[in-house]
């Protein structure tokens, strides 16, 4: 991703799947940090790559949104992955290629990547 611009059109193709206002209870979440740890460490691409993933798949069940700090910057970027009646799941070091991989095992077939979660990377 090069420039705001480009930014604010992935805002404003995914509008409709951000809005944090309607009732979100039987939708997955998707949540990416993008303060500026998490923006100098490439969450960008990131979550672009989540949202194309989403937009190729032609997830309709699965709401991305955007977040401040979360608190642990050496792990950026950080995703959290919360489906409905599950605990949330937190990503570390998501790059394009993680993105995908998360969307596909645990966003579609609900299954956590171990080896990507935060818990993993703290004790290895």
């Amino acid at each position: 991703m090069k420039s705001l611009e480009e930014l604010k059109a992935i805002r404003d193709r995914v509008k409709n799947s951000v809005d944090i206002r309607e009732d979100n209870s039987n939708k997955i979440r998707v949540v990416v940090g993008m303060a500026t740890c998490g923006i100098a460490a490439g969450a960008r691409n990131t979550l672009k790559a989540i949202t194309d993933e989403i937009e190729a798949r032609g997830l309709t069940n699965v709401k991305v949104s955007q977040t401040g700090c979360i608190g642990i910057c050496k792990y950026e970027p950080i995703v959290d992955v919360i489906l409905p009646g599950k605990e949330k799941v937190t990503y570390v070091h998501v790059d394009a290629d993680r993105a995908k991989t998360i969307i596909a095992n645990h966003v579609i077939s609900g299954t956590p990547v171990e080896e990507f979660t935060y818990n993993y990377a703290v004790k290895h």
